[in-house]
């Protein structure tokens, strides 16, 4: 019989399938106005412009948080989400940072 998983191990797992099989799958926009759908942001702010650096930020945390693997490698550009990790690192919750370090060491590398 399996043990039952605690909350924090299912929380996790969210994340785990939602990454992309490779960094060089995001193939997200590097500059202009990006609108969120409901799903991804669907409280506050769905609208973005990406020429911004606050504004990129907050739809980075805001996608890595709530987005689906379609929507990771629609909204996230890979040289910038490297280029940019020690900062962004800093504004993901400890999961989501985990998760990608995890996944992707050239993350952890970045910094």
């Amino acid at each position: 019989m399996t043990e039952p998983r605690s909350d924090a191990e299912l929380y996790r797992i969210k994340f785990v399938r939602r990454l992309p099989e490779s960094l060089a799958e995001l193939a997200g926009p590097e500059h202009g106005v990006v609108d969120l759908p409901s799903h991804v942001a669907w409280s506050g702010v769905t609208s973005y412009d990406l020429d911004q650096p606050r504004q990129r930020m907050a739809l980075y945390n805001t996608v890595l948080h709530e987005g689906m693997r379609a929507d990771l490698v629609a909204y996230l550009n890979r040289d910038f989400l490297i280029a940019q990790w020690p900062i962004l690192r800093k504004l993901a919750g400890r999961t989501v940072r985990g998760v990608w370090e995890e996944a992707f060491p050239e993350l952890k590398d970045a910094l």
